[in-house]
């Protein structure tokens, strides 16, 4: 299942990659297309484009690394009384919603379906990462209102 999980995780980033790449690339030409110069002191139209430009640039290389991270990854299965640790894929109650968390080292936020089950991606950035590590199945964190269901 996790070989599955991480090829459709290889997937939507590269496709993500490639759609970003190119509006990175269009806002760079509009950044330096002498048509966008400023015609006042006033016109930001060319500042706000090389802002737009940076950033897109800065994300194009965020979502670059994720992609070769998740290019030479592997990722086992756990057994149900091991503690959570990268690479596990955790179902948790939280609040009365159910969620399936995969804690993984890049591509944090991303929602991947497997099976129409919906598959959140944790980064060792995030809180609730930072939480589950060590834990195990059935252990109960009061202040998050989150139990740890199953771990695989």
């Amino acid at each position: 299942m996790k070989a599955k999980l991480l090829e459709i995780i290889r997937i939507e980033l590269r496709g993500r990659l490639e759609l970003l790449t190119r509006s990175a690339l269009d806002a760079h030409a509009a950044a330096t297309d002498p048509g966008s110069k400023a015609e006042g002191k006033y016109d930001t139209r060319s500042l706000e484009a090389s802002y737009l430009a940076a950033g897109q640039a800065r994300q194009v290389d965020d979502l670059a690394e994720a992609v070769r991270v998740f290019e030479s990854v592997s990722m086992r299965d756990f057994a149900m009384d091991e503690p959570i640790e990268m690479g596990a894929l955790v179902e948790v109650e939280m609040r009365g919603e159910t969620s399936v968390l995969l804690l993984a080292p890049a591509a944090g936020g991303l929602v991947v379906n497997l099976d129409d089950q919906e598959i959140t991606l944790l980064t060792p950035a995030s809180t609730l990462y930072q939480n589950l590590l060590g834990s195990r199945a059935g252990d109960f964190f009061e202040e998050l209102g989150l139990l740890v269901l199953e771990v695989s």
